[in-house]
Protein backbone atom coordinates (compact mmCIF):
# COMPACT_ATOMS: atom_id res chain seq x y z
CA UNK A 1 0.00 0.00 0.00
CA UNK A 2 3.08 2.64 0.50
CA UNK A 3 3.90 2.41 -3.62
CA UNK A 4 0.05 3.54 -3.79
CA UNK A 5 0.66 6.41 -1.60
CA UNK A 6 3.65 7.00 -2.56
CA UNK A 7 2.51 7.13 -6.48
CA UNK A 8 -0.91 9.12 -5.26
CA UNK A 9 0.80 11.69 -3.35
CA UNK A 10 3.48 12.26 -6.08
CA UNK A 11 0.91 13.10 -8.50
CA UNK A 12 -1.34 15.10 -6.72
CA UNK A 13 -4.34 12.94 -6.77
CA UNK A 14 -7.43 13.37 -4.91
CA UNK A 15 -8.81 9.99 -5.93
CA UNK A 16 -6.74 6.98 -7.01
CA UNK A 17 -6.24 7.62 -10.79
CA UNK A 18 -4.97 4.40 -11.72
CA UNK A 19 -7.50 2.16 -9.73
CA UNK A 20 -10.02 4.23 -11.43
CA UNK A 21 -7.57 3.50 -14.89
CA UNK A 22 -7.99 -0.27 -13.95
CA UNK A 23 -11.59 -0.33 -13.21
CA UNK A 24 -12.44 1.00 -16.42
CA UNK A 25 -9.69 -1.39 -18.35
CA UNK A 26 -11.70 -4.19 -16.49
CA UNK A 27 -15.50 -2.99 -17.56
CA UNK A 28 -14.91 -2.52 -21.11
CA UNK A 29 -13.05 -6.09 -20.89
CA UNK A 30 -9.81 -4.10 -22.38
CA UNK A 31 -6.41 -6.39 -22.69
CA UNK A 32 -3.73 -4.01 -21.75
CA UNK A 33 0.07 -3.83 -21.01
CA UNK A 34 2.16 -1.14 -19.16
CA UNK A 35 5.20 0.17 -21.59
CA UNK A 36 6.89 3.05 -20.77
CA UNK A 37 8.62 4.38 -17.33
CA UNK A 38 6.42 2.28 -14.85
CA UNK A 39 6.58 -0.89 -16.71
CA UNK A 40 10.81 -0.09 -15.84
CA UNK A 41 9.78 0.20 -12.44
CA UNK A 42 8.39 -3.25 -12.63
CA UNK A 43 11.95 -4.92 -13.86
CA UNK A 44 14.33 -2.30 -12.08
CA UNK A 45 14.53 -0.19 -9.06
CA UNK A 46 11.50 2.31 -9.33
CA UNK A 47 11.82 5.99 -10.23
CA UNK A 48 9.09 8.55 -9.92
CA UNK A 49 7.39 9.11 -13.01
CA UNK A 50 3.63 10.98 -13.52
CA UNK A 51 2.86 8.78 -16.66
CA UNK A 52 1.38 5.62 -17.15
CA UNK A 53 1.65 4.52 -20.62
CA UNK A 54 0.13 1.29 -21.77
CA UNK A 55 -0.99 -0.17 -25.05
CA UNK A 56 -4.76 -1.47 -25.28
CA UNK A 57 -5.97 -3.78 -27.84
CA UNK A 58 -6.89 -2.08 -30.83
CA UNK A 59 -10.76 -2.80 -31.08
CA UNK A 60 -11.34 -1.79 -27.02
CA UNK A 61 -9.72 1.79 -27.56
CA UNK A 62 -12.92 3.61 -28.32
CA UNK A 63 -15.24 1.83 -25.23
CA UNK A 64 -12.19 2.79 -23.49
CA UNK A 65 -12.61 5.94 -23.96
CA UNK A 66 -15.98 6.28 -23.51
CA UNK A 67 -15.88 4.64 -19.99
CA UNK A 68 -13.31 6.54 -18.82
CA UNK A 69 -14.92 9.58 -20.11
CA UNK A 70 -18.20 8.38 -18.10
CA UNK A 71 -16.42 8.33 -15.33
CA UNK A 72 -15.44 11.71 -15.72
CA UNK A 73 -11.98 11.71 -17.17
CA UNK A 74 -10.73 13.95 -20.04
CA UNK A 75 -9.44 12.58 -23.55
CA UNK A 76 -8.06 13.74 -25.47
CA UNK A 77 -6.63 11.90 -29.68
CA UNK A 78 -3.39 12.50 -31.03
CA UNK A 79 -2.03 10.79 -34.34
CA UNK A 80 -0.61 7.79 -32.08
CA UNK A 81 -2.44 7.92 -28.63
CA UNK A 82 -4.83 8.73 -26.52
CA UNK A 83 -4.19 10.58 -23.26
CA UNK A 84 -6.76 10.44 -20.18
CA UNK A 85 -6.26 13.04 -17.43
CA UNK A 86 -8.63 13.65 -14.19
CA UNK A 87 -8.96 17.28 -12.78
CA UNK A 88 -8.07 15.44 -9.37
CA UNK A 89 -4.21 14.44 -10.22
CA UNK A 90 -1.34 15.47 -12.46
CA UNK A 91 -1.21 11.70 -13.48
CA UNK A 92 -1.15 11.79 -17.31
CA UNK A 93 -2.28 8.28 -18.77
CA UNK A 94 -0.86 7.82 -22.14
CA UNK A 95 -2.77 5.01 -24.59
CA UNK A 96 -0.49 4.50 -27.40
CA UNK A 97 -2.13 3.52 -30.62
CA UNK A 98 0.78 3.46 -32.45
CA UNK A 99 -0.19 -0.77 -33.93
CA UNK A 100 4.06 -1.65 -33.41
CA UNK A 101 2.98 -1.97 -30.02
CA UNK A 102 -0.27 -4.55 -30.58
CA UNK A 103 2.09 -7.51 -30.31
CA UNK A 104 3.61 -6.57 -27.10
CA UNK A 105 -0.05 -7.40 -25.65
CA UNK A 106 0.30 -11.40 -26.23
CA UNK A 107 3.48 -11.17 -23.97
CA UNK A 108 2.35 -9.52 -21.35
CA UNK A 109 2.49 -10.67 -17.54
CA UNK A 110 0.92 -9.51 -14.35
CA UNK A 111 3.42 -8.14 -11.62
CA UNK A 112 3.30 -5.73 -9.24
CA UNK A 113 4.30 -2.10 -9.59
CA UNK A 114 4.08 0.42 -7.22
CA UNK A 115 1.74 -1.92 -4.84
CA UNK A 116 -0.92 -2.33 -7.95
CA UNK A 117 -1.30 -5.71 -9.92
CA UNK A 118 -1.22 -4.75 -13.62
CA UNK A 119 -0.46 -6.42 -16.66
CA UNK A 120 3.14 -5.09 -18.06
CA UNK A 121 4.74 -5.92 -21.11
CA UNK A 122 7.37 -8.43 -20.87
CA UNK A 123 10.94 -7.19 -20.42
CA UNK A 124 12.26 -7.24 -23.79
CA UNK A 125 8.95 -5.45 -25.16
CA UNK A 126 9.83 -3.11 -22.73
CA UNK A 127 13.39 -2.24 -23.80
CA UNK A 128 12.12 -2.11 -27.42
CA UNK A 129 9.36 0.54 -26.62
CA UNK A 130 12.09 2.27 -24.92
CA UNK A 131 14.47 2.04 -27.90
CA UNK A 132 11.59 3.27 -30.46
CA UNK A 133 11.37 6.17 -28.25
CA UNK A 134 15.04 7.09 -27.40
CA UNK A 135 15.02 6.59 -31.78
CA UNK A 136 12.27 9.07 -31.74
CA UNK A 137 14.04 12.42 -32.72
CA UNK A 138 10.46 14.37 -32.94
CA UNK A 139 10.47 13.58 -28.92
CA UNK A 140 11.47 16.51 -26.41
CA UNK A 141 15.71 16.20 -25.48
CA UNK A 142 14.16 15.74 -21.59
CA UNK A 143 12.31 12.87 -22.84
CA UNK A 144 15.08 11.38 -24.47
CA UNK A 145 17.18 11.25 -22.05
CA UNK A 146 14.78 9.49 -19.76
CA UNK A 147 14.03 7.06 -22.02
CA UNK A 148 17.96 6.88 -22.59
CA UNK A 149 18.15 6.62 -18.63
CA UNK A 150 15.65 3.79 -18.44
CA UNK A 151 17.46 2.13 -21.29
CA UNK A 152 20.13 2.06 -19.27
CA UNK A 153 18.09 0.92 -15.86
CA UNK A 154 16.97 -2.24 -17.71
CA UNK A 155 20.46 -3.18 -19.09
CA UNK A 156 22.10 -2.95 -15.73
CA UNK A 157 19.80 -5.02 -13.98
CA UNK A 158 19.11 -7.58 -16.80
CA UNK A 159 22.79 -7.73 -18.11
CA UNK A 160 21.52 -10.37 -20.82
CA UNK A 161 20.00 -7.54 -22.23
CA UNK A 162 23.19 -5.86 -23.19
CA UNK A 163 23.76 -7.45 -26.57
CA UNK A 164 20.33 -6.08 -27.61
CA UNK A 165 21.53 -2.59 -27.13
CA UNK A 166 22.58 -0.50 -30.48
CA UNK A 167 26.23 0.12 -30.13
CA UNK A 168 26.21 4.25 -29.77
CA UNK A 169 24.53 2.68 -26.28
CA UNK A 170 26.50 -0.04 -25.34
CA UNK A 171 29.53 2.09 -25.40
CA UNK A 172 27.68 4.13 -22.58
CA UNK A 173 27.85 1.41 -20.38
CA UNK A 174 31.75 0.71 -20.90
Amino acid sequence: MIGRAFLNGVTHSEEDIVQLLLSVLEETQAAYCLIGGLAVNAYAEPVVSLDVDLVVVADRIDALCAAALAKGMKAETFEHSMNLSASTSDLRIQVQTDPRYQEFLARAEPREVLGYRMVVAGLRDVLRGKLWAYADESRRPSKRQKDLSDILRLAETHPELKDELPPAISRQMA
